[in-house]
């Protein structure tokens, strides 16, 4: 299992909302096509076909639990895990 998957596994499982890596979190949204703009310590990002327009910010080295839930619940509705590229 690469280290794409076991990332995409643990955000998917909802067992690690609160030890989820931000960039790890960060890096997977850029796999599965967002784009990023940063202001400040705000992450913004947004993909043509995606509705929602995400607005991130670290606690820490780590995401925000409520921020890992929306960005599971986003990829499920938009069936986003079966698209994302591996790198």
């Amino acid at each position: 299992m690469s280290q794409y998957e076991k990332q995409l596994f643990k955000l998917l499982s909802g067992q690690s909302d609160h030890t989820l890596a931000f960039t790890d979190l960060i890096k997977l949204l850029q796999n599965f096509g967002f784009e990023i703009r940063i202001k400040g310590s705000h992450h913004i990002l947004y993909k043509s076909g995606v509705d929602e327009i995400l607005n991130l910010q670290p606690k820490g080295s780590v995401a925000k639990p409520y921020q890992v839930q929306q960005v599971r619940q986003l990829i499920v509705k938009y069936h986003l895990a079966s698209q994302g590229e591996k790198p």
